[in-house]
């Protein structure tokens, strides 16, 4: 029987580097918080228990992991004394579990579940404590990995406590690592503050338990499963990562890009093969594409699912609750939010479908408005099946129209429009013989007359 997992996550930096007034692991990666990247890697490999440890100052943090994992998932390290005094604020938390326990970070979001599942794997295995490894191009400023003739991990060595032989190693910390819990806690106990930072580093626990025992190995991974986040440049940099991920990913699955480095996606964007996604799209979250559709350029798209064969665009933008059926059409210049095209459905151009629901393969004319909003509340509009939506049309909440009725152009809609019906509401145009060529003989003799 596999054992217990679970997961403490540091998350007490002040990230002063950011220079934001929110935490620096609130901050988003690929539309995600970096806390949250930290915590999904965990919950996919069947971490059963997870504890963030903060900071009293960050507030946010515990109202953020109160949403997502509760109210008792938190625990306080007050004051900030190093990582190994991080990890042991959590153990009040910790003392009932018997399993294993991985140390992640909240601003280390490329530690990827099937890295974790690695580590505990060996874990599993060697019955020790596994350390997370990987080679730097430039290891200034990482801690160093001194491995063992046998290639067991001997110690790891700060870089400010480093030797000129240590300091040339370029295997360098990550900083993750996996022990049985009850384990874990009582090397803790252990560790001093006798180094070059006055701090309690998690890193001397390798070298505590390889002396009462214990196997400790390394996992291997890449340079980028280490970054770390802490001032802006960073962020940016690891966004940078995450899109070159999601662009290679997309094309992989049969999607087309055609100039991938100005198309942004989000975490969870999900698009079917053989879609077409021209330049400067941008994708936030919970964005769902079906097979074939083709995405113009310079479109935006929140929270909104398209269907299969859908044309939309360019310059269209899609907000959140939208949601599109098959071969619907949105063309330039219209805007959608929360609401729903059945299939065949179009609004080509310059419109505003707003809370509405719109019946398959009905025309929406260019600059048709949906006038949702009084000030103070919203209101939901129908359409029905084969309707036709006249151009400038202001279509004023809550109205129905029905299955093949029509709208005249320049109407305003106030009404519902039954069935097979025409609906107009306009003032009846009336000509004024000659009032022009008057008005323009007043106003020029009125300006002569100035001069």
């Amino acid at each position: 029987m596999s054992r217990a997992r679970a997961a403490i996550i540091l998350a007490a930096g002040q990230g002063t580097r950011m220079k934001s007034e929110l935490p620096k692991v609130l901050h988003e990666v690929g539309g995600r918080p970096m806390l949250d990247w930290a915590i999904a890697a965990a919950q996919s490999v069947g971490v059963g228990r997870i504890i963030i440890v903060t900071s009293p100052q960050n507030v946010a943090v515990t109202e953020h992991v109160a949403k997502a994992l509760g109210p008792n998932a938190t625990a306080i390290q007050d004051p900030p004394r190093g990582t190994a005094h991080a990890v042991r604020a959590a153990e009040a938390q910790m003392s009932d579990f018997d399993g294993d326990v991985i140390v992640l970070y909240g601003d280390t979001p490329f530690v990827s579940p099937e890295r974790v599942e690695q580590i505990f794997a060996l874990r599993a295995q060697t019955g020790g404590i596994v350390a997370l490894a990987f080679e730097a191009a430039n290891p200034t400023g990482y801690g160093r990995m001194i491995l063992a003739n046998d290639g067991s991990l001997e110690r790891i060595v700060e870089q400010k406590d480093a030797s000129e032989a240590e300091r040339a190693v370029k295997l360098c910390n990550s900083g993750v690592i996996c022990a049985d819990s009850k384990v874990l806690f009582q090397l803790l106990a252990q560790v001093r503050d006798n180094n070059a930072k006055g701090e309690f580093y998690l890193t001397d626990v390798v070298a505590l338990g390889r002396a009462a025992g214990f196997k400790t190995q390394i996992v291997t991974g890449t340079e980028s499963d280490a970054l770390g986040v802490n001032a802006r440049a960073e962020l940016a940099a690891a966004e940078a990562i995450f899109q070159r991920r999601a662009r290679l990913a997309a094309m992989e699955a049969g999607v087309t890009l055609i100039d991938p480095d100005t198309v942004y996606f989000s975490y969870d964007t999900e698009i079917g093969a053989d879609t077409i996604i021209e330049p400067n799209v941008f994708f936030g979250g919970k964005v769902k594409i079906g097979k074939g559709a083709h995405v113009h350029a310079f479109c935006h798209l929140d929270q909104t699912e398209i269907g299969d064969g859908a044309a939309i665009g360019p310059f269209a933008r899609f907000r959140p609750g939208s949601k599109l059926g098959r071969k619907t059409k949105i063309g330039n210049f219209v805007e959608v939010k929360n609401a729903t095209l059945a299939d065949g459905a179009k609004a080509s151009h310059l419109s505003y479908i707003g809370d509405i629901d719109v019946g398959p393969r009905t025309n929406i004319g260019a600059g048709t408005i949906v006038c949702n909003y009084d000030g103070f509340s919203k209101y939901r509009s129908t359409i029905g099946a084969d309707a036709f939506i006249g151009s400038n049309t202001a279509l004023v909440s809550p109205v129905t129209i029905g299955d093949r009725a029509y709208t005249g152009t320049g109407s305003v809609i106030t009404k519902d429009v039954p069935a097979g019906s025409l609906g107009v509401a306009r003032a009846r145009q009336i000509n004024l013989d000659g009032w022009a060529d008057k008005n323009r003989e007043k106003k020029q003799k009125a300006k002569d007359e100035k001069k």
